[in-house]
């Protein structure tokens, strides 16, 4: 059987382009490492030195980091037009934009699909009508809610995009955002932890005491429970925490950043499922995990944080490579009568 090649994306970062309002955790510069404006020309120049190289089939072209869909319609239109020709010839498969769900109408999705866009990714944040009003972002739930009927009543895929930690969640506000997430059932899922940047509303707050930022810890501890009921739902989380870059780690004064973020969710969903197997050795016991080579990492976890864990837990836990499908966990008991073996 041949090697899967995965699609590619092409990323386009037009940072706070289009966007009518100044959410609170909002400094697009430094979460895209631009800093530069972003000109059709410049758009033209960069998508011809990616495509200079061979894409994988499938690829597609990307504007993200502002409201794609609030610029003016000319300049809009100037920005796909640079990539149109990379359609055209074959070398790219599609368009997909971020924008803000109040930005979604039915005359600019007919634009958009005059340049052959396919996906649009909506930034929710929240589906919270008291934390979307305090952190200022001009839009409500139920305009999450229209948009994606509206798109996907004309063909488009669609992505969400939610934060946690955000001023005003509570438990229950992101419980409910969780939940309207899993209503909607976007075709893809980001979720990114609150990151507080140099120079925005949350700095302020959280310089004069007003807000906490979220640790890291616990942001991995939620976020991982996310995902899980995510994967279970069958709906693909594309991206777990902020893309690392220079600019982002320099600017960044709080919150839970990790360049590596979603690894540490990953490996906090193994060390639950491993603990629930654990209670069924016996305290002091030596334990050989074998799981798949993909997942060897993960399962060790950051600085050998899951094998500490387990150590605190009364266990001696070796991991090693296995011939077992990614996901799949063996647990066996070293003794003197062979192998006691538990397979998850």
């Amino acid at each position: 059987m041949g090697k899967t090649v995965r699609a590619g994306i092409v990323p386009l970062f037009i940072p706070h382009m289009g966007c009518p309002h100044h959410c609170s955790f909002c400094d697009q510069r430094s979460i895209s490492g631009q800093q530069q404006r972003v000109t059709p020309q410049t758009v033209a120049k960069e998508l011809r030195e990616a495509f200079s190289y061979q894409q994988p089939p499938g690829t597609e072209i990307a504007f993200f980091g502002g409201s794609f869909t609030c610029l003016p319609e000319e300049l809009m239109c100037a920005f796909l037009e640079q990539a149109a020709p990379f359609l055209q010839n074959g070398q790219a498969a599609g368009l997909r934009c971020s924008t803000r769900p109040d930005g979604i109408n039915l005359h600019t999705l007919a634009l958009l699909r005059k340049y052959g866009m396919k996906t649009v990714e909506l930034g929710a944040q929240s589906l919270d009508e008291e934390v979307l009003l305090r952190n200022q972002r001009g839009h409500t739930s139920q305009d999450v809610f229209s948009a994606v009927q509206l798109l996907r009543e004309n063909g488009f895929r669609v992505g969400l995009q939610i934060m946690t930690g955000l001023p005003g969640d509570t438990p229950e506000t992101l419980e409910k955002t969780v939940r309207g997430v899993l209503k909607i059932h976007p075709d893809m899922l980001r979720i990114y932890p609150t990151v507080v940047l140099r120079g925005t509303l949350l700095e302020n707050w959280m310089r004069d005491g007003s807000f906490q930022p979220m640790g890291l810890d616990e942001a991995v501890d939620i976020c991982s429970g996310i995902l899980a009921r995510m994967e279970q739902a069958g709906i693909p989380v594309i991206r777990l925490g902020l893309h690392a870059s220079d600019t982002l780690e320099q600017e960044m004064v709080g919150g839970a950043y990790h360049p590596a973020f979603r690894e540490l969710c990953e490996s906090r969903l193994i060390r639950e499922k491993v603990d629930r197997e654990l209670g069924s050795f016996a305290a002091g016991s030596r334990i050989l995990l074998r799981v798949s080579s993909k997942d060897v990492s993960r399962t060790v976890g950051q600085k050998r944080a899951n094998l500490q864990h387990w150590r605190q837990m009364g266990y001696q836990v070796t991991v090693r490579a296995a011939d077992v499908q990614p996901g799949s966990l063996l647990l066996t008991e070293d003794s003197d009568y062979g192998y006691l073996q538990r397979g998850v």
